[in-house]
Order: structure tokens, then C-alpha cells, then sequence
């Protein structure tokens, strides 16, 4: 391994414990740490849990961005406490209103070489940087802040070489999409996706954004990109230019899998619902109607994105029958749109502007008409994240996006010139950006004497209990493949701002499968002590939110026996936990129903030593049945999962130091 990609010579920098092989797990260093107010809430609180003194990695910042609207006490409760809780640790602040937290960190805070682990699966954005960054559950994310290394499989490196130059109407949106139409959710598993090649020099950093965005929805551990004279381009513009180093891969490195995008040869794509995977080429569905079009979140968040839609719908107003919606990405960049023209070129066209933050990605208001088709620049479009049941929600580059709210059907952007007699319009990236920095809120020297401002909708967690011995609980549900964290705890404007509140969140696990769930549990809780659940391949794909490990939990949720699962939820579960047993032979899925009940004997012996757990199955239908399962936790983890979860044994750690001291 003497010459090294990107993404090795950051693993190798950064490495505390393990061997950089594919597979095998690995403790890293971590440099920074992202909190966003949906997950953050609860990281604090773990925080507080652990008994933390102060952050100690070099940067850590706290973000509302995910939970602006105040329709009552709740939200504006949690942001005074994620403000006080931010003083307390050590952590930045970003004022409610001041942006998303992925483009907002790379203006600000983001520097080539370093690592970051976010509460947030869209944290590998700060990839276009030419950091390692990960999403992680919050528990692995409080841990690091107090000063612990991230432990992960040692992911394979995908190379992807870029070539060429993106035509007129194709954009760094239509890049990712291809991705995701070549590997689907689940082709980026265990992997980090790395690009390279003379294609780069086409790229801007924002564009390599969108790209290391929305490599979390292939699944991939993250997205690295270099560090190089556009990323120096990038951080001059925001007053950072000292923060750069130059990080290339070395010539002649290898990768453990490749590709190749001839960038000359995309055209505009979009993804259907329900799947950031379901990818078609726009001529394949144009002509449809639609209702919504929404332009921005951490998916699309350039001055790029913004002005390109701007100068589209420049002299003429969008169709009557569409709502037209900007998310901004931040105070600053209204700033510069209101500098560059876009913000008034939207504006007159018939834009309606909200509040800079995630908003309708999140479901956090701007939810679409029933039975209507939504185009959005955003990330996600899995089943009724947008806030509506029955919504429609089609993933697209702002070019199509901004076309289409022009005609009031999916168009294809490069019949733009045929229907306007329109050239496509040539952005020029400004040397310098106007820069506003005032809703950053910076923490204390000493923050131990803060108080924590804790209102009625705020909970402290409860304690956890050590993994048992044996089980016998009924099946509450079964599953089939790519199970979202939306499904099994989703998000939105009715469920969010009960993020600090575990009680009444739980009782959203699993509504959206099926709505009686929560009573099932609390049944089964009462009547024998827990459930667990069943599914295929690639379960809890999508969010790091540990509500969709926690709030089960909550409920008595013992294990969870599936085929695979994505790399986040896979390490909630153990984080809080909750066993997540693999089917040996898939086929062994079929001789267990919804309705059935299980026993486990022997389980924390078994669990130790690494042998094959025997799952015996008592039928609702009569009769019994059994198979083996197994799991691949680590020695560390192992260790986790039987004292209960990450937080009993960060407790155990702070005893014995003090028992030293």
C-alpha cells in the first residue's frame, strides 16, 4: 500500500486501532463533529447522560435547521435547550433561521484532510472538501465528542473516474443520479465512493456537494473527493483560503472496485417515487402534470442551484397551476442571491421563499396536493416523507426542476431553447462571497456552570438494561426489503418535535407500515417482556435518526432478525441495544410469521462465543418450527450490546477513570 488514494491516505492518518482491511473494524480519529436539532437533541441529552465536561475534538457545531416551524412550545423549547446545551459542551451554535447544516459547515468550518463524524447521513457532503466525514447514529457521535474513536468496517474504495465535461442543461444533480441508476440504494454498501479524474476540473466544490450529498442514498459509508485547486477556489471565496492543503491521490494508486462517467454522455434524469434508485431518463416521463416544484435543501445548494433556476424563469412566470418553493440554504446565501439577481429573477416569477433550513425535505412543511406529482432538488423521495400519504415526489436537477415550473409538466431542460428560444444560461462563480457569519453562536471557555434549559417536552433518557439471557416474544411485524427510517419512525412536521420527548415519539414507530403497532408493543411489553421484528435485505436504509432504534427500544424491541442491514442502523441497534440477528439461509425467512413466537435460550453465551442463535418458532397457526441465525459484531460491540447499549458503557469507562484518578 505504498501508493494511496484519497480516501486511504485519510483512514491511514487518522487510524487508533485495526488494519486497513477491507471489512475489518476500525477506530479512527476524529477531528469534527456535526449535530443537526433533529438528532441533536437527543445527542445532548447522551452528553449529559455520560457526565461530558467539555467536547474535545477541534471543532464540533450544533445546527437547527430541521425543526424551524413553531407552531407551538415544542421546537422553540428544544432550540433554548440545544443553545444551552451548546454552551454547556463546548459546541458551536447555529441560530435557528442561519441554514442547513451540511453547506453551512463546508463555508465555515469544513478543512481537506480532516475527519467528521454528523448526526446526520448526509454528513459525507463535507466529502467535497476532501474530508472523510460519516454519518453516524448520535450515540457515536456523542462518544466522539468525548473524545472516542469512531469505530467502523474498514469500507472497500470504488473509484470512479470522470471524464469529459457536463453538456449544456446537465448538471451535477443528473451525476448522481446515474450513480443511482447503475447501483440502486443498496450497490454502495460497505464502501467509499471516490471520484477522480480530468472531469473534476469541471466540477465545482458545490457540485461535488450535491455528488458527496447523495452518495448516502447508494448506501456508501461516504464520498470522498480531492482536495484540490477548486477546493483552494472554494474556501478564497469564503475568506478561508489559509485552511487549505492540497490532498491527491498518489499516481498509479488503485481502487478495490472501479467505474467510469464520461460526463459528455449524461443527460437529465429523475428519479421516481418512491426511491432515490427508481432513475429514468426525463424523456421518459415528460408531459406529466405536476403541482409543487421545490428548489434547494443540502441536496442542491449552491449559489449555482439558486441562480441557474433564476435566470430559467428570468422575464416570465411560472405556470398557474404549480407551486413554486425556494429553500434557501442559508442567511448568507440569500445574501448573495439578493447580490446576483436570483433571489428578485424567482421572486417575480412567482417563487414563494421559506425560511433557510430543511424544510419539505424533512417534511417539515411545503407538503404537496394529494395524488400530485412534487419535483424536488432534495435527496429523498421515500414514501410519505414529503407529509402527504399518497405523494408523488420525483428527485430532479434545479434546471428540470425550474423547467418544469415553467411549462406545469416534468420537462425535459433542453427543450427549453425549442419552447423560449433559450441558450443555457453560463453561471460565473464570484471571486469572493458576501460573508455573514452573525447567527454562529461561539461556546465558552468554561461552560460547566451553564444550566440547562429544559422544558416540559424534554426528557431525559431512561436507563437501559443489559441484554437478558433468554426471550420468549411474539413477532409484531414482518418486513420486506429496504425498509426506510421513515417507515419505521418517520419525520415531519407532526412527529419531530417530539425528538426529545421518547415516550410520545415512540408511539410513531412503525405507523406508516402499519398504525396499530404501538398498541402491539405495549401489549407484548406488558404480557412478556418485549417483540422483535422481521425483514429482508438492506433494512433501516436512509436517516441516521436513532429514534428508529431508540424509540423500539422503548417499546421492548429485543432483536431484529433480518438478511442485511444499512450501516447506520445497523450500529443503532447495537448502540442502544438491540440485537440485529442475520438469516443464515434466507430461505429460513419464510418459516417465520407475523403473529408467531419466539424463544431465545442461552442468548448471552451464545452471543459471546459467536455461535449460530437458534431462533424456536411457535406458529399462530399450530406447530413449531426453528433455524439458526447469527451475527457479525465485533468484540467491541458485543461487549456494547450486553451491557445494554453505548451509554452503560461509556458510564463503566468515566467509573473506571475515576476509580484511577
Amino acid at each position: 500500500m505504498s501508493k494511496l488514494n484519497v480516501t486511504q491516505k485519510l483512514i491511514k492518518e487518522h487510524l487508533l486501532e485495526g488494519e486497513m482491511t477491507p471489512g475489518k473494524e476500525i477506530g479512527i480519529k476524529i477531528d469534527q463533529a456535526l449535530l443537526q436539532d433533529a438528532t441533536g437533541t437527543l445527542v445532548q441529552l447522551e452528553l449529559e447522560a455520560m457526565g461530558l465536561k467539555k467536547a474535545q475534538t477541534e471543532v464540533a457545531v450544533q445546527y437547527v435547521d430541521h425543526n424551524l416551524l413553531q407552531t407551538d412550545y415544542k421546537n422553540a423549547d428544544d432550540h433554548l435547550f440545544l443553545h444551552s446545551a451548546a454552551q454547556r459542551f463546548g459546541l458551536w451554535y447555529s441560530r435557528p433561521g442561519n441554514g442547513v447544516s451540511h453547506p453551512v459547515h463546508m463555508q465555515r468550518f469544513g478543512k481537506p484532510g480532516k475527519t467528521m463524524v454528523g448526526s446526520d447521513s448526509h454528513t459525507p457532503a463535507a466529502g467535497s472538501l476532501g474530508m472523510l466525514a460519516i454519518g453516524t447514529g448520535g450515540l457515536d457521535v456523542a462518544a466522539a465528542i468525548a473524545g472516542q474513536a469512531y469505530f467502523v468496517k474498514m469500507p472497500k474504495v470504488m473509484g470512479v473516474k470522470l471524464t469529459g465535461k457536463l453538456p449544456d442543461w446537465v448538471s451535477a444533480k443528473d451525476v448522481i443520479l446515474e450513480m443511482l441508476r447503475r447501483y440502486d440504494v443498496k450497490g454502495g454498501v460497505g464502501k467509499v465512493i471516490e471520484y477522480y479524474g480530468e472531469g473534476l476540473q469541471y466540477l465545482s466544490a458545490m457540485d461535488r456537494h450535491v455528488i458527496a450529498n447523495m452518495g448516502a442514498e447508494l448506501g456508501a459509508t461516504t464520498t470522498v473527493f480531492p482536495s484540490d485547486q477548486e477546493t483552494k477556489r472554494f474556501l478564497k471565496s469564503q475568506g478561508r483560503e489559509e485552511d487549505w492543503t492540497e490532498l491527491l491521490a498518489d499516481e498509479g494508486c488503485e481502487y478495490d472496485l472501479n467505474d467510469e462517467i464520461v460526463l459528455d454522455d449524461l443527460i437529465p434524469l429523475i428519479a421516481l417515487p418512491t426511491s432515490p434508485g427508481n432513475v429514468v431518463p426525463v424523456r421518459e416521463v415528460e408531459g406529466k402534470d405536476i403541482s409543487q416544484v421545490v428548489i434547494g435543501s443540502s441536496a442542491n445548494p449552491g449559489l449555482r442551484d439558486f441562480w441557474i433556476a433564476g435566470a430559467i424563469v428570468d422575464g416570465k412566470s411560472v405556470n398557474n397551476d404549480v407551486s413554486f418553493d425556494i429553500n434557501p440554504t442559508s442567511r448568507q446565501m440569500i445574501q448573495n442571491m439578493i447580490d446576483n439577481k436570483a433571489f428578485a429573477n424567482l421572486i417575480k416569477a412567482g417563487a414563494r421563499f421559506h425560511q433557510s433550513g430543511c424544510m419539505g425535505c424533512i417534511g417539515m412543511g411545503q407538503a404537496p396536493a394529494s395524488g400530485t406529482i412534487s419535483l424536488r432538488t432534495m435527496p429523498r423521495n421515500f414514501p410519505d416523507r414529503s407529509g402527504t400519504k399518497d405523494d408523488q415526489v420525483h428527485l430532479c436537477s434545479p434546471e428540470t426542476a425550474a423547467a418544469s415550473a415553467l411549462t406545469g409538466k416534468i420537462t425535459d431542460p433542453r427543450d427549453l431553447g425549442k419552447i423560449y428560444g433559450m441558450s443555457y444560461p453560463q453561471f460565473i462563480h464570484p471571486e469572493t462571497e458576501i460573508i455573514n457569519t452573525e447567527m454562529l453562536v461561539a461556546p465558552p471557555e468554561d461552560g460547566t456552570n451553564v444550566e440547562l434549559k429544559k422544558g416540559p417536552n424534554i426528557k431525559s433518557l431512561p436507563h437501559i438494561e443489559p441484554m437478558k439471557d433468554q426471550y420468549d416474544v411474539p413477532v409484531l411485524l414482518k418486513m420486506g426489503d429496504n425498509i426506510s427510517t421513515d417507515e419505521i419512525l418517520k419525520a415531519g412536521a407532526e412527529v419531530l418535535p417530539f425528538r426529545s420527548n421518547l415516550p410520545e415519539i415512540s408511539k410513531y414507530s412503525y405507523t406508516v407500515i402499519d398504525e396499530t403497532f404501538y398498541d402491539r408493543a405495549m401489549e407484548a411489553k406488558d404480557q412478556f417482556g418485549g417483540h422483535i421484528v422481521v425483514a429482508k435485505d438492506n433494512y433501516a436504509q436512509g436517516s441516521s435518526r436513532e429514534h428508529a432504534a431508540l424509540a423500539p427500544k422503548y417499546l421492548g424491541q429485543a432483536a431484529v432478525i433480518a438478511n442485511s442491514y444499512a450501516r447506520i442502523a445497523w450500529q443503532n441497534l447495537v448502540n442502544f441495544g438491540i440485537l440485529p440477528l442475520e438469516f443464515i439461509d434466507i430461505a429460513d425467512y419464510d418459516k417465520i410469521e407475523q403473529g408467531d413466537e419466539v424463544s431465545f435460550r442461552n442468548l448471552r453465551e451464545d452471543v459471546q462465543n459467536r455461535k449460530e442463535i437458534e431462533v424456536v418458532v411457535k406458529k399462530k397457526s399450530g406447530g413449531e418450527a426453528s433455524f439458526k441465525t447469527r451475527h457479525s459484531l465485533s468484540d467491541r460491540q458485543i461487549n456494547i450490546l450486553l451491557k445494554g447499549g453505548i451509554i452503560n458503557e461509556f458510564k463503566d469507562k468515566l467509573e473506571e477513570q475515576d476509580l484511577k484518578a
